[in-house]
């Protein structure tokens, strides 16, 4: 049984460090889904209005974006270990604000510190796997990474709804605030337990010297075939977020049979099993070749969903649309650990920031562009990205590098 279990283990590339982060994720964001989710209903409620819902909703893209880079200087800077402590009290500090004052102004001030934590500890996160684990396993911590933080996007919701049903729409939000609070100091405390950090021989052949703050020196330090990754990464995220805000619209308004709200929550959950099942066997294969084959049929997946959707007219059609776009995750650990393959040594988590500051900032113009685009016609908005897809696509297919 021990033995079974040990092989288990090494498949999945669970290690001390790699499990006490992995509980991190799950703690912490079930804490952040409990709470996070139901914001608009507590913002309304404290009369905040749709504008402050907007507005919130705003924040969250922006501070994903500009989260990221300071974060992976951070983890470079000080650690891995400590950077963690730092996010986690970051949050921990967010949720204090709106547990304590209970009033609109309060959450969007909150919101600055714990919404975007995912963000900000992504880079770390990555680093981490990448330190700890052989190459060969690397993409299979991604992996690990990316199926955990499932459970929380798929139970932190019911837990935040059944502390509105228990204490109504106000009180129901602080506490499941109070969980969200509790949940990470518990984390807290795992992670720095469990963590163990890279040992200084382990540094020796690299190059001494500070991480580099400033994001236009790094990004001189950027190779070109990561560059060309990250061109051809933000022109498939033009596919997906064209067309993103307008999906459940088009299920529930546009077509021929339109689908009831419970119909659209069976066909999220069908995309989320689907990622679910794709994950670990995906990260197999990936780690036992290269890794740019299976980047680029993601990003093929990417490409085929708006224009699949746009001829689906009806629930039973829709299935297996919704199937495709789970397949999206088909290669996303992968990329993730290509990054850091292609990143500079002495710059992982710095690097990865980046690369998300770059690709985020720009791509959240589709949001803004889909609107204009869906205004002229539901088709126009699903053919445009479909269009930036296959430019994004094959531009990665042909002049995409890839280490073996």
């Amino acid at each position: 049984m021990t033995r079974l279990r040990h092989r288990i283990s090494e498949f999945l590339g669970l290690q001390r460090s790699t499990i006490g982060m992995l509980v991190m994720v799950i703690l912490v964001g079930m804490g952040e889904r409990m709470a996070e989710r139901f914001l608009p209903i507590y913002l309304m409620a404290l009369g905040g209005g749709a504008i402050t819902v907007g507005l919130l909703n705003g924040m969250d893209n922006l501070l994903s974006a500009l989260y990221a880079f300071p974060g992976g200087y951070l983890s470079d800077r000080i650690g891995t270990k400590r950077a963690l402590l730092v996010f986690n009290l970051v949050a921990i500090f967010g949720f204090l604000i709106v547990i304590l004052f209970p009033s609109w102004q309060a959450v969007l001030i909150g919101a600055v510190f714990f919404l975007s934590w995912s963000a900000i500890s992504l880079p770390a996160t990555m680093s981490l796997i990448h330190q700890v684990l052989p190459k060969n396993k690397r993409t299979m911590g991604v992996s690990m990474h990316s199926l955990v933080r499932r459970i929380p996007m798929a139970l932190g919701p019911v837990l935040g709804g059944l502390c509105i049903g228990v204490w109504g729409e106000i009180s129901g939000v602080r506490v499941a605030f109070v969980f969200a609070l509790i949940f990470a100091l518990v984390a807290m405390v795992l992670q720095q337990a469990l963590i163990v950090e890279k040992q200084p021989e382990a540094l020796e052949d690299i190059s001494s010297g500070a991480p580099e703050k400033n994001p236009l020196k790094l990004l001189s330090l950027m190779s070109p075939a990561l560059k060309r990754l990250l061109v051809s990464d933000i022109l498939v995220r033009f596919c997906e977020q064209i067309p993103y805000a307008f999906v459940v619209i088009w299920c529930m308004k546009v077509i021929r049979e339109p689908v009831s709200a419970v119909q659209f929550g069976v066909l999220t959950g069908i995309e989320m099993i689907t990622a679910l099942l794709v994950y670990i066997p995906v990260a197999y294969l990936a780690d036992r070749s290269t890794k740019k084959p299976f980047v680029v049929i993601t990003f093929g997946f990417f490409t085929l969903f708006p224009l699949i959707l746009m001829f689906c007219q009806s629930f039973e059609w829709l299935v297996p649309a919704f199937i495709l776009r789970g397949l999206k995750e088909f290669g996303e650990p992968t990329r993730k650990a290509l990054i850091l393959d292609l990143a500079p040594e002495t710059c992982k988590a710095g690097m990865f920031g980046l690369y998300y500051l770059l690709r985020d900032t720009v791509v959240s113009v589709a949001a803004f562009g889909g609107a204009f685009l869906w205004m002229i016609s539901p088709e126009t908005n699903f053919i445009v990205a479909f269009l930036f897809g296959v430019a994004g696509t094959l531009g990665y297919w042909l002049l995409g590098k890839d280490i073996a």
